[in-house]
């Protein structure tokens, strides 16, 4: 997945959505910890360094598109 597809996959949180993102190719020694889990996501806009990122109002979360295994986004 490159940054400009799960951009779109992302392009729904609104900050009513949690969502779940799996890593592949990410050393873990523990399962879980491969993955990320933001609640109340939401999309931050296209920016000049062009990084895909997602907030939860008290952190900002920087995302490797090409390490991305699947996600999960919570209905409303």
């Amino acid at each position: 997945m490159d940054s400009t597809q799960l951009r779109q996959a992302l392009r729904e949180l609104n900050g009513e959505r949690d969502l779940i993102i799996v890593f592949s190719d990410v050393p873990s020694p523990v399962p879980g910890l491969a993955s990320l889990e933001v609640r109340k996501a939401m999309l931050i806009p296209d920016e000049a360094d062009h990084l895909v990122k997602v907030t939860d109002g008290k952190a900002v979360y920087v995302i490797d598109a090409g390490r991305v295994a699947w996600l999960k986004i919570s209905l409303k």
